[in-house]
């Protein structure tokens, strides 16, 4: 099943590491997709919980940036649309922003 997973900041960072590390446990089940929206954006802190959280390169990077809420909401949504098709999606995990 594959299984797409949206994260954008240090607290989904920290969410997302232990689901990705079970999901490692089980591959012939499980396909996950990790995508970085790019909230983020800086190296020094995106990088940092990456490697520290042994989280793996996301799949897509979205590089959403800074800007409102509603800003940051509606470029996710675009760039999610341009980067995925229905037909490869088989579940969607959204963490909250």
């Amino acid at each position: 099943m594959r299984i797409v997973n949206v994260v954008g900041a240090r607290p989904n960072f920290m969410k997302i590491a232990p689901l990705l590390l079970e999901y490692r446990k089980h591959p012939g089940e499980f396909e996950p997709v990790l995508v970085h929206t790019g909230q983020h954006y800086d190296a020094n802190m995106s990088d940092l919980f990456f490697r520290q959280l042994q989280i793996p390169e996301p799949d897509v990077f979205l590089g959403v940036g800074s800007g409102s809420h509603a800003e940051q909401t509606a470029k996710i949504m675009v760039e999610m649309e341009k980067s995925s098709s229905p037909s490869r999606l088989t579940w969607s995990w959204w963490w909250a922003m």
